[in-house]
């Protein structure tokens, strides 16, 4: 079993007195079913567990209205095996999106108060607008995503003492030693190429090699695929596809950002919005827009027509490329056209994982660009990433004192590469495997 985040926000969660009913959202196979049904048969007597795919006639339990002793009713009917007792029962509802109605019972179940309920599934176009916008006040949403580096790491057998390490190094400005510096690039590169959807995690965990892997992150773009080709109704169904298909395309492209056009000469950004928009809340792509301008705050200061598109998943990039990619980004050759993509890909995914929204810069006229921007309290960081320790011309400008007044809200900057952890007075350099700890860092920094 592996050892996951949410393990934490689940046990958290069941301590609260007045917890409501939660839902357990994210993209398909990133390992909600298992930490939530772990979680249940740790901390309850009794556990009542309904698949609305695997069990479609549980999909008429509702028939009746949304009255909890009604539904309960419904299931004892279709089993009467189950036992519901009153503060020792947990209702776990998966696959949700299949029967949006659950979504409704739920403001029923927290007014009721005698069961607790968790729902999970892969929440997709129409039928994620229809489940959001039920029971507002009355359920908690939980967003899980495949595993951070972190959680890799306690698959590969570290603890907290790792983590506690390498963070204490970052903010005393510190270098590794260079034998823990080898090791934890070692262990990122194999992150890198295996991602973190749990069970090509645990696959390679329990064989100790990579054998099997691509195979079964290729199946994970194939069921992407279904899944799309099965929510995405009507005439936005062909323009997911041909966006999905094409990310690993424009991350090839210099720039990096998604232009329509290029999936047709006809091809009008406004008409593909909602297709990016569905893509981004079924957990399948990360979108980073461009700011307007460098200040804080963030949010409605980009422009929502500009933008890159990522992958959720480094490692579904990986698979997405030539057979022998896998093997390339393992013995770090052959990545001339995607060896930037692939940093920036996993810095985005790590960025999110930490909660962070996504956002660049780009000039035309100055020429001026940066690859990523988050906040701290007080300041905005802007975020490099390099895919060699080279000079950073735009980080030099932003952060050197005679052109910051021109941005008061940036201080200093921030450079991700293959380079131990330095401080040149204008930008802090962490290595990649660094950037997982960059939101703890912040906040402890300032």
């Amino acid at each position: 079993m592996l050892k996951r985040k949410i393990d934490n926000v689940l046990a958290e969660w069941k301590k609260r007195p007045d917890r409501k009913p939660l839902i357990v959202r994210g993209a398909r196979q990133v390992g909600k079913t298992m930490s939530i049904q772990n979680f249940a048969h740790q901390h309850y007597q009794h556990v009542v567990e309904i698949n609305f795919v695997l069990q479609s006639q549980y999909q008429r339990i509702f028939d009746d209205g949304y009255d909890v002793n009604s539904v309960i009713k419904n299931i004892t009917l279709i089993n009467p095996e189950h036992s519901f007792v009153p503060g020792k029962t947990l209702i776990f509802f998966d696959e949700l999106q299949a029967c949006p109605n659950c979504a409704t019972s739920l403001k029923a179940f927290k007014t009721d108060g005698r069961y607790d309920v968790i729902c999970s599934g892969s929440l997709m176009g129409v039928y994620y607008q229809q489940i959001e916008s039920n029971s507002v006040g009355y359920k908690e949403d939980y967003t899980m995503h495949s595993m951070d580096f972190e959680e890799f790491l306690w698959a590969c057998g570290y603890d907290k003492r790792l983590t506690d390490d390498l963070l204490t190094h970052m903010l005393e400005v510190k270098p590794l030693p260079e034998l823990q510096m080898q090791r934890m690039e070692e262990l990122f590169r194999c992150y890198m190429v295996l991602g973190g959807m749990p069970e090509v995690v645990n696959t390679y965990v329990t064989q100790g090699n990579f054998s099997g892997t691509l195979s079964l992150q290729r199946q994970l773009l194939l069921d992407y695929e279904e899944d799309i080709t099965k929510y995405a109704i009507g005439f936005e169904k062909a323009k997911v596809l041909a966006i999905y298909r094409h990310i690993s395309t424009f991350l090839a492209k210099e720039n990096k950002r998604f232009q329509i056009t290029k999936l047709s000469p006809t091809a009008r950004n406004r008409a593909y919005i909602g297709a990016v928009e569905w893509l981004d809340n079924a957990g399948i792509i990360n979108v980073c827009y461009c700011l307007h301008e460098l200040a804080l705050p963030l949010k409605g200061n980009y422009d929502p027509k500009l933008y890159k598109v990522y992958y959720r998943d480094t490692g579904l990039l990986i698979a997405s490329l030539d057979e022998e990619a896998q093997e390339d980004l393992r013995r770090n050759k052959n990545f001339a056209t995607y060896k930037g993509a692939i940093f920036e890909n996993i810095v985005a995914d790590m960025l999110v994982k930490q909660g962070y929204n996504l956002y660049y810069y780009k000039d035309e006229k100055s020429s001026l660009e940066m690859d990523f921007f988050v906040r701290s309290a007080n300041h905005l960081w802007p975020i490099e990433v390099k895919a060699s320790n080279t000079s950073s011309a735009s980080l030099k400008r932003l952060t050197v004192p005679e052109t910051t007044n021109a941005h008061p809200d940036i201080k200093w900057g921030i450079k991700l590469c293959a380079a131990n952890i330095g401080f040149n007075g204008h930008f802090y350099t962490f290595p990649y495997f660094t950037t997982f700890l960059l939101k703890q860092w912040l906040r402890e920094q300032e």
